[in-house]
């Protein structure tokens, strides 16, 4: 939980923040007998701290069947058992640090809060009228005054209706919504999904319902096209009920509004109705705090340079502050709205593109403005080497780890996603899977059909942290990287009995991994230095794939094994590194071994868990 901070003028944020004034007050350490920390701790940090050797909270924790290194990352109950076993007492301090402003919770005063406007998603299935729905929004937007000024310059835009503005965001689909929400981006107040009156819900409207209850945001149907011949608003409405949307005129919650686009029927009732939900929503932020928000889209502009469309959410932007959005620093020298023109100052709900940030952020990251810029490029520095420390630990739910995820507290909902190569087949697997009832365990499929494993899926499953469960389907080699690269695990089934028997086994904390030994890559030795402290370094180049610290070991001498062991320490240059690529030199040392020869050919490989 995030530390709350009252606010009362624009001023106020991290100015007065110790962290940047005194980087050591912060820091964990010993008051009275007691371990004060907060964040995360590693066991070198802990026995530093503590002034105990590492080596020994290491024996410690082995005497009781824990395996850790020094380089560990401890959860607060082993920090706990470390502490006492020593004398000391413990205690976590939640604080926010300005480098994970994200999570920081702003207590307003009620007075300073102002009604804002809307954020409105239009999702729908491909050819549904979404983009003309969005184009009829759009330009009974654009004022006589403005009919020579233009075209959309950004991904997003405001309509006026009866003096309240509402924001939508022009984004493409489902699936760029979820990944917004895969990063942590809660940006949408209210979707709006359009449905063809002469079509009904197909795929990608069911997808885009899962999408929309997964974020949790209240959905308005649009019933489009009720001009054409053979249109059927209660065939849809009827429809829509099977997947939980009951019409409000049929008993339900779902507002419904049957328009048609392509003519402007229905289009002013509609924005009528988006206005009184969001009523009921009483949606209000701070314009005179630092402003915050999100990036809704960036890119890389040949004449500008790195430039994102932002969507301001609390506070108020101007030009000259001073921002990090994502993990980039950005003085905001120029914005722009919708229409292309320059404005000095954005208000909450309003998406306005800046330029001038030194990177490319992603759709969905978050943007804090900081009091000078001495604080800005500090704070985007601590999180660009954060999140590259990240990608190297961060793991995503497996079905091996559910249970360790489940008890740790890290998890207490199983989501899954089916595919499968039919609709029976699929809706087979889900009802087989709701029967399977383990105490303290709960399965929630929040996605399911028939068909090929898509982008759209993994993107999902990363955003609500679920397993894809694939029956006798298929995934391409693009779905497969990005399920590698978001952490997202795919399990491939031909046997139905089997999938459910591994879920069923996985809540029990039953089903145990198959590790496979795994070859990382080969260095060859070119030169032996010697060191006083670690013993004999082993200068070597790799020739293939990656050497890794940490891994187990192979030496190999003339096409002889001689030696197997564990790597110890890894240096590129005089720096300590996880793994180094191939082509780049480094410097290997051999856990216990100091016969290491020139020529000699070392071999990086360990075990790895087996994915289906």
């Amino acid at each position: 939980m995030g530390k709350k901070i009252k606010s009362k003028n624009k001023s106020q944020g991290f100015t007065n923040r110790s962290h940047f004034s005194n980087p050591k007050a912060n820091k964990a350490h010993v008051e009275a007998g007691k371990y004060i920390y907060h964040g995360r701790v590693t066991v070198e940090e802990l026995a530093e701290a503590l002034q105990i050797p590492a080596n020994e909270i290491l024996k410690q924790l082995f005497m009781k069947g824990k395996i850790f290194n020094i380089n560990s990352t401890l959860d607060d109950e082993i920090i706990g058992e470390v502490c006492l076993d020593n004398g000391f007492d413990f205690d976590k301090q939640e604080i926010v640090e300005p480098e994970d402003f994200e999570h920081i919770q702003v207590e307003d005063n009620p007075e300073d809060l102002i009604e804002r406007a809307p954020v409105v998603t239009i999702m729908g299935h491909v050819d549904h009228g979404k983009t003309t729905l969005i184009d009829a929004i759009r330009n009974s937007n654009i004022a006589a005054s403005e009919a020579g000024a233009i075209t959309q310059e950004i991904g997003a835009y405001q309509k006026t209706i009866k003096g309240k503005k509402i924001t939508f965001l022009d984004t493409p689909g489902h699936e760029a919504f979820s990944s917004m929400r895969q990063r942590g981006a809660k940006v949408t107040d209210i979707v709006v999904l359009v449905v063809a009156a002469d079509d009904g819900v197909m795929p990608q409207t069911k997808e885009a319902i899962d999408h929309a209850k997964a974020a949790n945001v209240p959905i308005i149907v649009a019933i489009n096209k009720i001009d054409k011949p053979g249109a059927n608003p209660d065939k849809v409405k009827s429809e829509l009920s099977s997947y939980g949307l009951v019409s409000e005129e049929w008993g339900g919650d779902t507002i419904m509004k049957e328009i048609s686009a392509k003519k402007k029927i229905g289009i002013d009732d509609l924005l009528e109705n988006i206005l009184l939900v969001a009523e009921l929503k009483e949606l209000k932020a701070n314009p005179n705090r630092p402003a915050s928000g999100t990036v809704i889209e960036a890119t890389m502009d040949k004449k500008v340079g790195a430039k994102a469309t932002l969507l301001v959410q609390n506070g108020t932007l101007h030009v000259g502050d001073y921002l990090v959005v994502g993990n980039y620093y950005c003085k905001v020298r120029r914005m722009t709205n919708e229409f292309n023109k320059t404005v000095n100052s954005a208000l909450p709900s309003t998406p306005v593109s800046v330029t001038g940030l030194d990177g490319v952020p992603f759709a969905g990251d978050q943007f804090y403005c900081f009091p000078n810029e001495k604080q800005a490029r500090e704070v985007a520095l601590i999180r660009q080497q954060k999140a590259a420390n990240k990608a190297k630990e961060e793991s995503g739910v497996t079905i091996t780890n559910i249970y360790d995820k489940i008890a740790s507290g890290e998890l207490e909902v199983i989501n899954l996603i089916i595919k499968a190569d039919t609709e029976g087949t699929m809706q087979a697997i889900v009802d087989s899977i709701e029967k399977i009832e383990v105490d303290g365990v709960k399965t929630k499929v929040i996605h399911a059909a028939s068909g090929d494993i898509n982008e759209g899926d993994v993107i999902l499953a990363s955003a609500s942290s679920a397993i894809i469960l694939a029956f006798n389907v298929k995934s391409n080699q693009l779905v497969i990287s990005k399920a590698k690269e978001l952490n997202v695990e795919i399990r491939s089934y031909d046997i139905i009995y089997k999938l459910l028997e591994d879920i069923e086994q996985a809540m029990k904390g039953k089903l145990k991994p198959v590790y496979i030994d795994v070859t990382y890559g080969h260095a060859e030795v070119k030169m032996l230095f010697k060191a006083s402290k670690i013993g004999i370094i082993a200068g070597s180049n790799v020739k293939d794939g990656f050497i890794k610290r940490g891994s187990n070991v192979k030496i190999t001498r003339n096409n002889q094994l001689i030696f197997e062991g564990k790597l110890t320490s890894l240096k590129r240059e005089k720096d300590d590194v996880n793994e180094v690529k191939e082509g780049y030199d480094c410097g290997i040392v051999i856990d216990g071994y100091k016969d290491v020869q020139i020529g000699d050919i070392i071999e990086s490989w360990g075990k790895e868990e087996k994915k289906d």
